[in-house]
This record gives C-alpha cells, sequence and structure tokens, in this order.
C-alpha cells in the first residue's frame, strides 16, 4: 500500500513540474510573439503561424503532452479525487515558476493562497490515493458500494 502510494505520488511529481515547466516556456514565447503584435482578426493567422514555429512554445506543448501521459496513468493508479487535488499543487510551482523564471511580481496575498492550496494538498496526499480495489482486488464501486 505505501509502495503504491509512494509511486503514485512521484508520478504526479514529475508531471507537475513537467507542467510548470511548460507553463514557463509557453509564458515566454506567447510574450515575445504578443509583444511583437496585438492580436486581432486580420493578423490571427500570422500569430499563429509565428507561435507554432517558436521553440519555447513547442517545448512547452512537449512538456504538457509529458504531464497529459503521466496525470493519464495517476488516473490509472489511483481515484480522481485524489489526483486532481494533489495536482492542485502546481499552482505552488507555478507561482514560485512565474516569480523567479518570469520575475513576475507575486503579491503576498497571492502566496497566502498558495499556502492554502498546501494545506488542502498535504490533506488529500494523507489519504488513500484508491478507495476502492484495494482489499482483494475487489471494486466495490462495481458491487454498488460506496
Amino acid at each position: 500500500m505505501w509502495a503504491e502510494r509512494i509511486r503514485i505520488i512521484a508520478l504526479l511529481a514529475v508531471a507537475i513540474v513537467s507542467q510548470a515547466v511548460g507553463n514557463v516556456l509557453l509564458s515566454q514565447g506567447m510574450k515575445l510573439i504578443a509583444g511583437e503584435s496585438q492580436l486581432t482578426l486580420s493578423n490571427w493567422v500570422s500569430i499563429f503561424l509565428q507561435a507554432v514555429q517558436s521553440p519555447s512554445i513547442l517545448l512547452g506543448v512537449g512538456f504538457y503532452v509529458i504531464f497529459f501521459v503521466l496525470f493519464a496513468a495517476a488516473l490509472s493508479r489511483a481515484d480522481l479525487s485524489f489526483v486532481l487535488p494533489a495536482i492542485s499543487s502546481e499552482v505552488v510551482l507555478n507561482v514560485a515558476f512565474a516569480d523567479y523564471f518570469l520575475n513576475e511580481t507575486v503579491s503576498a496575498i497571492r502566496w497566502i493562497g498558495v499556502l492554502l492550496i498546501s494545506i488542502g494538498v498535504g490533506l488529500v496526499v494523507q489519504s488513500s490515493p484508491r478507495t476502492f480495489g484495494i482489499a482483494g482486488g475487489q471494486d466495490t464501486m462495481a458491487e454498488g458500494g460506496r
């Protein structure tokens, strides 16, 4: 049971880092494009073509794909009600990355929000990652129980 929980948490940790790195890369790439031109109906195709040719945007999308694969793998091993709140810890990493890598000003109220999210994630991680199918390989949901 503990080994499986550690595997799931490790899987989620790599997914969270992948998503945060993808967010930073995507943000950097989009800010470079937005700095060059404003999005209007007449130039959206041009901006789209710039976006799909941007190395940082393409890398960001690649990290999103990694995140999605790991997220799907985590969902195959744990309940959505465990995985989704645990993934919410990505907010913490995203705010820290925005502050450090993107030089964004993060207010005290945002850091307090991050602290509250961290407390919630800590509570979720203390619970069992799977509420069905643990004992004897039985799926209690298939039996109608909850």
